[in-house]
């Protein structure tokens, strides 16, 4: 075998890994939620006692400042995210949080729910089961291409001290063209030449410091 068709061979194998790295990303059109390989796969930051959002240097955490503003009870939230779970890292969630809003929006609308099944929490599940069988029952067909990400805000966070349950809101601005076909395959809605925003807010929920790095979407809107 030659040293060429090794290579070749080699970095296949490395495509295909981080393909699947990536599919490990959680975000849906409703609601989205990312595990920590392509969330929250950061570099601990230890913060001090005193005010929540100050770090060992004794001014802001700017990873959490950068976000929201210091004194909002999002902030405090964050910051004992941070305390439950030293890993955590906000700037890197929103990085995972943008591929998994790609990743599960693009699959709501081809319909394929498994895929995405263990990052939605029950609820939104259920909706978008619903919501793909009634598609399917009018014989409608959704073509879909995602164009990008205009925007990604984080709006809210919360914090459960019994549960240790933390829940981060992200507003997402994205550009995609879509067209919704019949059964005869003509188009009854969209235009597949037109970019259209997509506007969502999804809130992600996970127990932090737990062994399940994976969050959840939770709850949707618009």
């Amino acid at each position: 075998m030659s040293s060429a068709l090794v290579q070749l061979l080699v970095l296949a194998g490395v495509a295909i890994f981080l393909i699947l790295r990536l599919r490990n990303v959680l975000g849906t059109r409703d609601g989205f939620e990312p595990p920590r390989t392509g969330v929250t796969g950061p570099t601990p930051v230890r913060t001090r006692s005193g005010r929540d959002f100050e770090v060992i240097e004794g001014g802001p955490d700017h990873d959490i400042v950068d976000h929201v503003p210091a004194d909002s009870k999002a902030a405090e939230a964050l910051a004992k995210m941070k305390r439950a779970e030293p890993s955590f890292n906000v700037g890197e969630f929103l990085q995972g949080a943008g591929g998994a809003y790609e990743m599960i929006l693009m699959a709501f609308e081809r319909g394929e729910i498994n895929e995405i099944k263990p990052f939605l929490g029950e609820d939104v599940y259920e909706t978008f089961v619903e919501v793909i069988a009634a598609r399917e029952d009018e014989g409608l067909i959704v073509e879909a291409q995602f164009a990008g990400l205009r925007e990604i805000v984080l709006t809210d966070g919360r914090f459960d001290d019994d549960t240790k349950e933390g829940e981060i809101t992200v507003r997402f601005v994205g550009e995609l063209t879509s067209v919704v076909r019949d059964s005869a395959g003509d188009i009854v809605e969209g235009d597949p030449n037109v970019v259209k925003r997509q506007k969502d807010v999804w809130t992600f929920a996970r127990i932090m410091g737990s062994d399940d790095p994976n969050w959840q979407l939770v709850a949707t809107g618009g």
